[in-house]
């Protein structure tokens, strides 16, 4: 029952975010789709460099991957065939550079795939220059903001369902094996390159789809907007504060960073990025393990007083 309740939580949470389309105004309904958004990246980030604790910067070439898929696509392919096309774009790209580059650690793997996205970005705004002579395509084709909404919505659920099987699988626990002790899980018998192959090709899988689900909201792509390293650093950030280590942190705190953020930027346009700073410090000063901490905490206190008191 216990192992069935997150996945009912999940399907429950669906039934509710859906009829958003029809009940809010467009600007709430703008919020919840970037709020379902960051919810998919930050989960599909977690679902590898929780376990692994490798820290990845490419979620924005991921994310842009799979917007170029459907700015490439949209107007010759039907629109859930370019999402789909969206993450295995972007997931053969992370096999790719997962083959060259996982061997590293630390700063060391934070830096090179924080540059192959900027490598990627130069590289697509070549290609559009040399054959298209112009970077940056306008979307004419475009499906109705409710089946956009529900397909970012149906991605972010698959994302979350996804990163809940495999943390209770014997997949996960060997990704959890290679954050230990990565040699010892070798010894053990786990091929670690095979396996973080795999779960970093799967976590860019869901980024790209969801880049190309949500690309469409704007009439102009180019590849600063779509390469953002806004994007890639606000899903990190995102994962710390939540705690990358707990599905649960990590979506309250997708909701909670996207809605503060704007109310921040809304009433305090010059200064909201200083507030943003000042808050994050705060809460890697005093929540190092992310809000998921507050809950253990609790746990722990609840445990602590049903214990039996020995006189």
């Amino acid at each position: 029952m216990n192992t069935r309740r997150p996945f009912l939580a999940l399907a429950a949470a669906g039934v509710l975010l859906a009829p958003a389309p029809w009940l809010l105004p467009d600007f709430y309904l703008s919020l919840a789709l970037t709020c379902l958004m960051y919810a998919g990246l930050t989960t599909s980030w977690a679902l590898f460099c929780g376990p692994t604790r490798y820290l990845s910067l490419a979620t924005s070439a991921f994310f842009g991957i799979g917007a170029y898929a459907t700015a490439w696509g949209i107007g010759s392919l039907p629109y859930p065939v370019v999402v789909l096309l969206g993450g295995v774009f972007a997931a053969a790209f992370a096999a790719l550079v997962g083959a060259a580059v996982l061997h590293l650690r630390g700063a060391y793997f934070a830096v090179i795939t924080f540059g192959l996205g900027e490598l990627v970005r130069h590289g697509i705004t070549a290609f559009e220059k040399s054959y298209f002579k112009k970077a940056g395509r306008v979307l004419t084709q475009v499906p109705d903001s409710e089946i956009v909404y529900l397909t970012v919505l149906v991605v972010a659920l698959v994302t979350v369902a996804v990163a809940l099987v495999v943390r209770g699988s014997r997949f996960g626990r060997a990704l959890s094996a290679i954050g230990a002790d990565e040699q010892r899980a070798q010894t053990l018998g786990a091929n670690t390159r095979r396996i973080k192959i795999a779960g970093y090709s799967l976590s860019a899988f869901f980024a790209g789809a969801l880049g190309a689900a949500i690309a469409v909201r704007w009439t102009y792509l180019d590849p600063s907007t779509v390469f953002n390293p806004f994007i890639g650093f606000q899903t990190v950030l995102i994962a710390m504060v939540g705690g990358a280590h707990s599905i649960v942190g990590v979506l309250a705190s997708s909701f909670i960073f996207s809605l503060l953020t704007e109310f921040l930027r809304l009433k305090f346009p010059y200064a909201f990025l200083i507030m943003l700073g000042f808050i994050l410090i705060l809460l890697v000063l005093y929540l190092p393990g992310g809000l998921a901490q507050l809950w253990e905490r609790r746990k722990a206190r609840s445990a602590k007083a049903e214990e039996p008191v020995h006189v």
